[in-house]
């Protein structure tokens, strides 16, 4: 009989093929067709039960999982859920589909994709709040009131509805300020990032506290101390953030003392809970007005956070008491509540962290549920769900059933390797996997390390400092009323379409909507319509004269 020699890497290839098979082996189970057509059947008898509700909305709950593209919520599903379950708003009896892209970008950034989504209209990348003629860093153009848009808490308040936005980021970073703010750059978001060039205009922070309508609203939540005050204080848990992407105030404003000061004079019910304690006991059927900043920067993630009364809070937490204060207002309510980590755990390449994050966005979501129901909100409230813009996170290879997310998904048939189930198009600095050896450009092995781990930089492609945004399409969902208009293919405009008629204001509401709020070169066209009919007009007299 011949004989031969198994060398190392056979054995090490075999032992993974293994190991790789194991999970997928221990979860597998016969799923015949009585299964398979009960489940189908099921979901079809509760597709032909649903009741379109017509009714006009109270409130509007619109979530947004920054950079939750379709993949990440994927991901998440598999994570927590397994295959066979759902994320909280998966259920949701109406979805569709928005196309991401900005006025001059096939891929998005957060502040134009934003705008689009609070406002109705697509602008430019690194823009906020301002009409598309409005270039990126361009100061002068952006403080013409006439290139400003209005946004849906605008609106909303106009209607006499409270408003409030909440977020794990700083709450003068892009998504949140695209409901307040007017700049051509996202990244003034304090004095020390505005450049010479942009001494005319007033930083993100300033317009938050200072101008309509970030200083009515009833409900701020986030991070972003440093911002709004100088001098803040700071903890080992909780330092000043420096380097690129961060700002810190120096001029001497106290933008936390300059709201209180408004509230005062407005003699109003207001609360400045500074930890995650302060939040929990504050009686929200005695406050109308919340300004909540729990930290200098972001939110730490969360699996870093040890929860107690002196941290941070949950977003669950946020969001659970914005909507008791929101709902004293008998004439309703409109909330924006951003899962903003998830986005900051793709760009530095760690997607077990976005995937994490996507879960707690899910209990969020599951929470809030209960409670407008809990309070007898829930059919008057329409609640959607959505991303601004996705990632390039990929999920690939033949997995098995039953296999970690964050696991190895297969052996290369090109350089021998195993390969993970995720991967990312562009990758950070810790997610380039490559290496030259005696000429040769060989990939790291991920099964020598912890690919599960949260610090784990998960392989990608073409190298960058950062991770990008990805082009494609995010979905969104929804439930309560006229949440049936989501159904097909939208631009990413027509969320804000839908919340305006969803709540009957702006350009449907039954009152009366002032002249300043129509987009003002829709005036002056209307204007040179009128003034060139009444040239036409003279000139037709006088040839009969």
């Amino acid at each position: 009989m011949a004989s031969f020699e198994v060398n190392e890497d056979c054995k090490r290839m075999s032992i993974l093929l293994f190991l790789l098979a194991i999970p997928g082996l221990l979860a597998f189970q016969v799923l015949d067709e009585h299964y398979w057509n009960k489940v189908s059947a099921e979901d079809l008898t509760e597709s032909l039960n649903i009741e379109l509700n017509k009714r006009v909305a109270k409130n509007v709950i619109l979530f947004i999982g920054d950079g939750m593209g379709p993949n990440t919520a994927t991901a998440a599903r598999i994570y927590k859920k397994h295959e066979y379950g759902y994320l909280s708003w998966e259920r949701f009896n109406h979805v569709g589909a928005l196309k991401t892209y900005s006025n001059d970008k096939q891929v998005p950034d957060s502040a134009c994709s934003a705008t689009a989504l609070f406002s109705g209209v697509k602008t430019n990348i690194h823009t906020l709040g301002v009409h598309s003629t409005v270039k990126k860093a361009d100061c002068d153009s952006s403080i013409l009131k006439e290139n400003h848009v209005v946004t849906l808490a605008t609106l909303a308040q106009d209607a006499g509805k409270a408003t409030g936005i909440v977020t794990t980021t700083r709450v003068t970073h892009a998504t949140p300020a695209a409901m307040y703010a007017h700049s051509s750059h996202r990244d003034w978001e304090c004095d020390t990032s505005l450049p010479y060039s942009a001494s005319k205009c007033k930083d993100i922070a300033r317009q938050l506290v200072e101008d309509e309508p970030g200083n009515n609203f009833n409900v701020v939540m986030g991070g972003g101390r440093q911002l709004l005050m100088t001098d803040p204080p700071s903890t080992p848990d909780d330092p000043i953030a420096e380097g690129i992407g961060t700002c810190k105030r120096v001029d001497g404003l106290n933008l936390i003392a300059e709201w209180t000061r408004r509230m005062e004079d407005k003699r109003v019910r207001f609360a400045l809970p500074k930890n995650r304690k302060e939040l929990l006991d504050l009686d929200t059927s005695k406050t109308d007005y919340v300004l909540g900043i729990f930290c200098n920067d972001h939110f730490p993630y969360s699996y870093k956070v040890n929860y107690s009364d002196t941290s941070v809070p949950t977003l669950e937490e946020m969001t659970t008491k914005a909507i008791k204060v929101l709902n004293n207002n008998k004439n309703g309510f409109f909330l924006m509540v951003e899962g903003g980590l998830i986005d900051q755990g793709h760009h530095i390449g760690k997607a077990r962290i976005a995937v994490s994050e996507t879960v707690h966005f899910s209990k969020t979501i599951k929470s809030t549920m209960e409670l407008l129901e809990a309070a007898g909100i829930l059919d008057e409230t329409l609640v959607i769900v959505t991303s601004d813009h996705s990632h390039t996170l990929t999920i690939s290879g033949y997995p098995n059933i039953g296999s970690s997310i964050f696991g190895l998904a297969g052996i290369s048939k090109t350089d021998k390797l195993p390969f993970t189930t995720l991967s990312y198009a562009i990758a950070a600095k810790d997610n380039m996997k490559m290496r030259v050896v005696n000429g040769t450009l060989v990939r790291e092995d991920p099964s020598k390390v912890d690919t599960t781990s949260y610090e784990y930089g998960t392989q990608g492609a073409a190298p960058n400092r950062v991770n990008v945004h990805g082009g494609s399409d995010v979905l969104v969902y929804a439930t309560g009323p006229n949440a049936y208009l989501f159904h097909r293919m939208h631009e990413q405009t027509y969320v804000a379409e839908v919340i305006k008629y969803a709540l009957r204001i702006g350009k449907y509401s039954p009152k009366p909507v002032p002249a300043e709020y129509h987009s003002s070169k829709s005036s002056k066209l209307m204007s040179s319509v009128i003034l060139l009919i009444m040239v036409q007009l003279i000139f037709s007299l006088k040839k009969l004269m």
